[in-house]
């Protein structure tokens, strides 16, 4: 049990450390670079409309705001970020967490692109990995860089989860 209980504050410790690292670094990007943070209000829509049936919008943006939709939106990307985390430590596993290394963790931040690139970006209208955007290659490596981002934040989570609970 007492493993278990470890395990599972370990999933939730890293995938929220990593979630807010990736979203430093969204407002890092936005004050040194003047590139837009991304809108989690809009990942709220998108939720808040699946419940009536539509699950793909031509563009996310037209869509009828819902009640909540940042709220939504904000939670949906931190319980995301948890359930990347999960994944992580079910690949790696225990060992893993006693002796953090970056290579897993990045390859598990490139693996969760899957996700935007194949759901999200099509399902609010961005088409597959944002074929649809003025920019497409643009929005790619941002996603990619935000990724990797998030893979390092997996990491650096990791490594201070190990550090507070040894």
């Amino acid at each position: 049990m007492d493993t278990l209980v470890t395990y599972l504050a370990a999933i939730l410790s890293i995938g929220i450390g990593a979630t807010a690292i990736m979203d430093i670094w969204g407002l890092a990007r936005k004050q040194l670079l003047g590139m837009a943070a991304p809108d989690y209000c809009l990942v709220g829509r998108w939720f808040g409309h699946m419940p009536k049936g539509t699950f793909h919008h031509p563009s996310i943006r037209a869509a009828q705001p819902v009640r909540g939709e940042c709220v939504v939106g904000w939670i949906a990307h931190y319980l995301i970020g948890i359930g990347f985390a999960a994944v992580l430590m079910l690949i790696s596993g225990l060992s893993w967490l006693h002796d953090p290394t970056l290579a897993p963790a990045l390859a598990v931040g490139l693996g969760t692109l899957v996700a935007p690139f194949f759901l999200m970006q099509p399902g609010m209208g961005a088409g597959i990995a944002s074929a649809r955007v003025p920019k497409p290659n643009v929005a790619r490596i941002q996603s990619g860089v935000n990724h990797l981002v998030f893979g390092f934040g997996l990491y650096l989570s990791g490594v201070i989860f190990n550090l507070v609970s040894n």
